[in-house]
């Protein structure tokens, strides 16, 4: 009796369980070599190609386990809860980094953010000084709260339409058609 493969969303709970630690322990890294790491772009872009590698490296190996073939809605599948699971596991790590670990957290990161987006007007020629007080506290409100209770479950309720973006492109990767079938 030959065993049956798992279903898509069964196999992706291993990978995305492995990736939600794996962003974890990376964001924790950095949070223990220097927290401004946590508010940096080069950062993120390192996560993110780490992240595609390993959840290509994972859908392979699965369209492997299912005979060598995968449909683009078996690989939609397969990345989508892969992501949605390492996003739970990270929101999960989050939450315990901004507001077990270090309650000041938040506000810091909020303020480095802040600064970076007034270089980056500086940069685009346009001048900070030019602008209201109001409009600049309601920026600073508006970074430091990304990194609230609140500002963290927003975030990940608007990750799941990235999720699916992210999902689609890797479904489209991982996705290979037994060309043995068309006549």
């Amino acid at each position: 009796m030959t065993e049956q493969a798992q279903s898509p969303i069964q196999s992706a709970v291993r990978p995305g369980i492995i990736l939600g630690l794996v962003s974890l322990v990376l964001t924790y890294v950095a949070y223990f070599i220097d927290s401004s790491y946590l508010a940096s772009g080069y950062f993120g872009l390192v996560s993110l190609v780490l992240f595609f590698g390993l959840i290509i490296y994972f859908g392979k190996e699965y369209r492997k386990e299912v005979g060598g073939f995968m449909s683009f809605g078996t690989a939609f599948k397969f990345s989508f809860f892969a992501i949605l699971t390492s996003g739970l596991i990270g929101l999960i790590g989050s939450i315990l980094l901004f507001h077990v670990i270090d309650p000041s957290l938040p506000q810091v990161l909020g303020d480095i953010t802040f600064e970076s987006q007034l270089e980056m007007m500086e940069n685009f020629g346009a001048s900070p000084d030019s602008l209201a007080p109001e409009v600049l506290d309601d920026m600073r409100e508006a970074s430091a709260s990304n990194f609230t209770l609140v500002g963290q479950l927003k975030g990940f309720g608007i990750g799941l339409i990235a999720y699916a973006i992210i999902a689609l492109i890797l479904g489209a990767i991982l996705k290979k058609r037994d060309k043995s079938l068309d006549f």
